[in-house]
């Protein structure tokens, strides 16, 4: 069935500036980290990529190292770009990002010019395009010069196989010294991809919001839901199917007694706010004017328009933010293990 997009996609989801760039990014962009593999059936994940669109998620994000198994998420991504978005591929921000292990070989991970660019070209095969418009170094590779890993990013752009430069999971004084190359290079820095949520405050307690600020950078957030410990999944204990029975990111460890405790009392705030928990997760982290967008994902389209209904919400007061501070203190609940 040929897809047409909803004529009303832009009329009411945020749009906020990257940084002191001239792109707008959507407040919620989706991820296709998990869940978007060859395990899953595709009419189920086209579904979704689709309902994303038509609710006005113009920003994908993905990686090399996505799937299972890998590249499989940006194989997905171009088969349907090339059967039902082909038409709308001007308006779509297509990120994806490189140097995480994805082989045995040396030159499937790191940092090098030869890992990274090498990796571009391969997903711009897999996603059937000339170009993505944010290519990312995945993490920091302290073997590399971050001289060659900013090169290779320049390189990216002045080649015209992307149109912006970004980094993720970088300590603030490895992003503020790249963010000082790819100034110099012509090519400044568009945005950071860190983790931070309700129980993962290392962007405020590093200082990395304030470097955006000085830097000109925007976040673009990911795990804002803590991989389901912020939404009411786990109040009661981990239900059949939950993805901390079988996730190498989300343990059941992670989910004792004093996270439940702590996520009971966050949840009764979102329910006082006639919100669920996971919209009251999502509304805390775009609070922040340094945060331009936080990555979503979603198992359905309802949960994608459930989350998307989070920016309907009046602002969060100081004594709710108190509150969460209370009982979202990051040192007392367990965190899920790192991104891939």
């Amino acid at each position: 069935m040929t897809y047409r997009a909803a004529e009303d996609r832009y009329d009411t989801l945020e749009y906020r500036r990257a940084g002191d760039s001239g792109l707008v990014l959507p407040a919620l962009s989706f991820g296709l980290w998990q869940r978007f593999g060859t395990d899953q059936p595709y009419a189920a994940r086209r579904e979704i990529v689709l309902r994303a669109f038509d609710l006005g998620i113009s920003h994908f994000d993905n990686a090399d190292r996505y799937g299972p198994p890998h590249r499989a998420a940006q194989q997905f991504f171009g088969e349907v770009l090339r059967r039902d978005l082909a038409p709308y591929r001007d308006e779509l921000i297509l990120s994806t990002k490189a140097g995480n292990p994805i082989g045995a070989s040396p030159y499937l991970k790191g940092g090098s010019r030869k890992s990274l660019l090498t990796s571009l070209e391969h997903s711009l095969r897999d996603l059937g395009t000339d170009h993505v418009d944010i290519f990312y170094s995945h993490s920091p590779d302290p073997a590399t010069p971050l001289e060659e890993t900013v090169g290779a990013l320049v390189s990216a752009v002045r080649q015209g196989k992307a149109l912006y430069a970004g980094v993720s999971n970088y300590a603030p004084e490895r992003t503020h010294e790249a963010a000082g190359l790819l100034r110099a290079a012509g090519v400044p820095l568009l945005v950071h991809q860190p983790r931070y949520s309700v129980f993962d405050r290392r962007p405020e307690q590093s200082g990395l919001l304030d470097l955006a600020a000085e830097d000109g950078f925007g976040l673009v957030v990911y795990s804002p839901l803590a991989q389901g410990l912020l939404t009411d999944k786990y109040l009661d204990g981990i239900p059949a199917g939950a993805r901390a029975l079988h996730s190498e990111f989300l343990k059941p460890d992670a989910i004792d007694d004093t996270y439940r405790a702590r996520a009971r009392a966050l949840n009764d705030l979102a329910r006082g706010r006639g919100q669920t928990l996971a919209q009251l997760a999502l509304q805390w982290v775009l609070r922040r004017p340094q945060v331009t967008s936080a990555i979503v994902g979603a198992s359905s389209a309802w949960q994608l328009e459930h989350n998307v209904r989070a920016l309907d919400f009046p602002p969060l007061s100081d004594a709710e933010l108190a509150l969460i501070d209370e009982h979202g203190l990051p040192d007392l609940v367990p965190l899920p293990g790192r991104k891939p």
